[in-house]
């Protein structure tokens, strides 16, 4: 027993399970190329700029995210390298698709932050950056794109400090900055890493470290880069912040890392000192506040992403799953925390993006694939032994609202079951009438793109043509109180009272100046702008 206890502890050690977050063109997906590059789990990089032609990148499976060029959904991709299993959660970074980057965070342990070296901080990466403040769990930023002409390091580095508030301490930094970028220097072995040989951007490319105080560094590095490095590093060891691990892993302090994901320049170097430096799986807290570790003997996990029609040949539907505790085995029946019910899980598949191969035995922070018949839910924890139930997944109010109903009325069934299958995966939030008058499904998005992927993905998957008809809300409050019925409060006349897919009321509001004005006339109204997804 003691063996098979300590086997299990070593694979949580050797476990990183992490998210990559940023505003949409910073090269997220580029990154994530690389990565699986240099682990080994690809030989020859996808080609990101010319993602109509036959290559995509790996991470890129949905036939609209060849199309147009972006992520839509997130995608799950693991690999081994130099001893660890690496989990990685590739999320969209268009902010249409935000909340499914939101519920993916809640699978990751820490987080990689993207930024372009010539933008600096953007918007998209302020919201996520809270998220993962939120949560307190490590952030790590990677500056990308210094092949380019990009802006000072310092300004970047105060950049960070100032508009996310979190310190920042350089681990590697940039030699040339203009588009003459040479390598990095690394800080704490006082190397130059200079880049050389290999197909920049598609294979491995080889690297040399010179010593940068040793007469060989002539030989890799001009007089003038010299001089402008050695004025950097002596600013730096004076007013930049010291390496603090503690506070790394704390979610205080950003380590950053600069290169060029594009040309494989200090990706592989980023991927070790990242894997060093970040956590194995740590403990999660229960819906009561228990704190549940992940060498405790008995098995939990929770459902953060359900995705339908991975496999359009077999319109299947899979719910993703992170394991929190204990270790998964197939075949093993678990309890489902929301409805007490015991479920055999009897194919679970681990993934390559849509590539999927079967799992035998996963431990916690690994991300595995569980056939869904229908009976999963966003946030469902699942578990063996003591009754263990995770904190929901909470859903954000959608801004843009739509009639979507089919073309073809005697396609109706096969368009409900789209729509609910998408709303379920969280692809689209769904609303209904509360007066019954009228059978219209009314949608709601965070982001206008989402009509499009609906639209694409109901014709495409379900065989079914639909409108889509905009609505003029702007925004929807679920009702946590009320003093009176619904129908008999004042409301501006704008509004619409309507139940959502779990048949809690909400009211559908034009602008933020009708939401103000409901409360402020009705004395013990309540209202929220999230709810847990149910």
């Amino acid at each position: 027993m003691s063996q098979v206890v300590g086997l299990t502890e070593q694979e949580i050690k050797r476990r990183r399970t992490f998210a990559i977050i940023s505003h949409p063109d910073a090269g997220k997906t580029t990154l994530t190329e690389k990565l699986l590059l240099y682990g080994g789990a690809i030989h020859q990089a996808g080609s990101v700029k010319a993602r109509k032609a036959d290559k995509h990148a790996t991470s890129d499976w949905m036939e609209i995210e060849k199309q147009r060029g972006i992520s839509v959904t997130s995608s799950v991709m693991e690999f081994e390298y130099d001893g660890f299993h690496i989990n990685i959660l590739d999320t969209p970074g268009h902010q249409d698709f935000s909340e499914d980057t939101y519920r993916t965070l809640v699978a990751a342990d820490c987080a990689v932050m993207l930024i372009d070296a010539a933008k600096g901080v953007e918007a998209q990466t302020i919201k996520l950056f809270h998220v993962c403040r939120m949560r307190s769990i490590p952030i790590f930023t990677f500056v990308n794109k210094m092949d380019r002409a990009g802006r000072d390091p310092f300004e970047l580095m105060e950049e960070i400090e100032n508009v996310l508030g979190i310190r920042a301490c350089p681990v590697t930094w940039p030699i040339g900055t203009m588009g003459d970028f040479k390598g990095v220097y690394h800080r704490q072995t006082e190397e130059v890493e200079v880049f050389e040989g290999g197909r920049h951007g598609i294979t491995q490319v080889k690297a040399r470290f010179v010593p940068f105080l040793s007469d060989e560094i002539g030989e890799v590095l001009e007089d003038s880069y010299r001089g402008k490095l050695m004025e950097d590093i002596e600013l730096l060891d004076v007013a930049g912040d010291s390496f603090d691990l503690d506070a790394v892993r704390a979610g205080q302090l950003t380590p950053m890392f600069f290169g060029s994901a594009m040309n494989n320049f200090g990706v592989e170097s980023f991927l070790a000192k990242f894997l060093e430096y970040s956590l194995p799986p740590t403990p999660r807290e229960d819906k009561e506040g228990n704190s549940i570790a992940p060498t405790a003997k008995d098995f939990s996990g929770f459902i953060f992403k359900i995705q339908a029609n991975m496999n359009p040949a077999h319109r299947d539907r899979i719910a993703f799953m992170r394991v929190c505790s204990g270790v998964f085995n197939k075949g093993m029946t678990v309890k489902q925390a929301a409805t007490g019910k015991d479920i055999k899980l009897a194919q679970p598949q681990a993934f390559m993006a849509d590539a999927r191969e079967s799992v035998e035995t996963a431990y916690p922070g690994d991300i595995i694939g569980l056939f869904d018949p229908g009976i999963f839910a966003l946030g469902d924890t699942l578990y063996t032994g003591k009754k263990t139930e995770y904190a929901g997944i909470p859903l954000f109010a959608p801004e843009h609202f739509a009639r979507v109903s089919t073309l073809d009325s005697l396609k109706r069934k096969q368009f409900l079951k789209g729509v609910m299958q998408l709303a379920t995966e969280g692809a689209v939030q769904t609303f209904r009438r509360a007066d019954g008058l009228g059978e219209e499904v009314i949608v709601g998005v965070v982001g206008e793109l989402q009509f499009e992927v609906l639209e694409y993905r109901l014709k495409n998957e379900y065989g079914v043509d639909v409108t889509v008809t905009r609505l003029p809300f702007t925004a929807v409050r679920w009702v946590v109180s009320t003093p009176k019925e619904l129908k008999l409060l004042r409301l501006p006349s704008t509004a619409l009272i309507a139940k959502d897919r779990n048949e809690r009321d909400v009211l559908l509001f034009e602008s933020e100046w009708s939401i103000r004005w409901a409360q402020e006339n009705n004395s013990g109204l309540e209202l929220t702008d999230t709810a847990i997804r149910e």
